[in-house]
């Protein structure tokens, strides 16, 4: 008998055609996220589950599937799973690092160009028939070269975000739980502050963390109220990092000058005052979104899968532990 796989939303063809050369598969040919219930229903005799970044994963959930050996989640994120549940229960838990790093800075540094130059507000207003010519005062911006950008976390992407802004001849501060190699710095030309520090001085922050107890709401009200009056906050990585109530607040106060949003507090609510603001850039959630990216994601975590079949350990697993004796 064949294993049998689940798998809870459409990857691109190639992976999938790979996947269903190994092993019996299930996956959901909805444009929609699989609901709790329906994966419970799914999951009995499964070897494996390739999940999403957005499937809830419980103890509750993962604990119906008596013969799973694997959850591959599609995306380098898993604050989505129950690590601790996953790790209890015996089944390795896997991501998709390294992959989407290039590609999610672009994104981000997309974000800081789009809001600081206005371009998506000025695209509105060209759609609209409103503009008649040039205007000297016409949707004046900010400037991104030559201006300091401060990264919260110099992980993969942080250092990639670090390697694009001196294509622009910015000042690089960065702060992390501890400063990187030296010779790291000086190839970036980055240097190790405080967060107190890189907040007073960045006009661009960037934000590049994972999500754990230590990051949720890393970014609130004091926070906000450290930064110019004419930096931008740009997050890229997990939208709890951010209160989102407070961001709201210190952009009405003029606290910052304005935001770029790829990822929310409650995805994929919006807080409704942030859909009304110009000087906020809003995207859903698409920061590993291109082809190239995504095939590549999509292969990872079905190499993780292919592991576990031949009975080796996945290459991208999370809790190695689980295979101690």
């Amino acid at each position: 008998m064949r294993p049998k796989v689940l798998v809870t939303r459409e990857i691109p063809a190639r992976p999938l055609k790979l996947l269903q050369e190994k092993a019996e598969v299930t996956i959901n040919g909805e444009d929609r996220e699989m609901t709790v219930e329906e994966i419970i229903a799914q999951l009995p005799q499964k070897i494996a589950l390739l999940s999403m970044a957005g499937d809830p994963l419980s103890a509750k959930v993962l604990g119906t599937g008596k013969d799973l050996k694997i959850v591959a989640n599609y995306a380098v994120g898993f604050n989505n799973i129950d690590l601790v549940a996953a790790t209890r229960l015996k089944i390795a838990v896997t991501n998709t690092p390294e992959v989407l790093t290039d590609t999610t800075a672009d994104l981000a540094f997309a974000l800081i160009l789009g809001v600081a130059r206005k371009v998506a507000e000025a695209d509105r207003f060209v759609r609209a028939g409103k503009w008649v010519g040039w205007k000297p005062g016409l949707f004046l911006g900010s400037d991104v070269h030559g201006k300091t950008l401060g990264i919260i976390g110099l992980g993969r992407i942080g250092t990639s975000m670090a390697q694009r802004a001196l294509g622009f001849n910015m000042e690089i501060l960065y702060t992390d739980v501890r400063p990187i190699d030296r010779s790291v710095e000086e190839r970036y030309r980055a240097k190790y502050v405080s967060l107190k520090e890189l907040l007073q001085s960045a006009d661009f922050v960037t934000i590049h963390v994972a999500l754990t107890p230590d990051t949720i709401h890393l970014i609130g009200r004091e926070e906000l109220r450290l930064m110019k009056s004419t930096a931008f906050l740009i997050n890229a990585s997990r939208g709890p990092v951010v209160n989102e109530k407070d961001l709201v607040e210190a952009l009405k106060a003029g606290m910052i000058a304005g935001a770029g949003l790829d990822v929310f507090e409650e995805e994929p609510r919006v807080t409704p005052e942030l859909i009304q603001m110009d000087n906020v850039l809003l995207l859903p959630h698409i920061g590993s979104a291109t082809f190239e990216t995504r095939e590549k994601m999509a292969l990872v975590a079905v190499n993780n899968i292919i592991a576990i079949l031949r009975g080796e350990t996945p290459p991208n697993i999370l809790n190695p532990e689980i295979y101690s004796k």
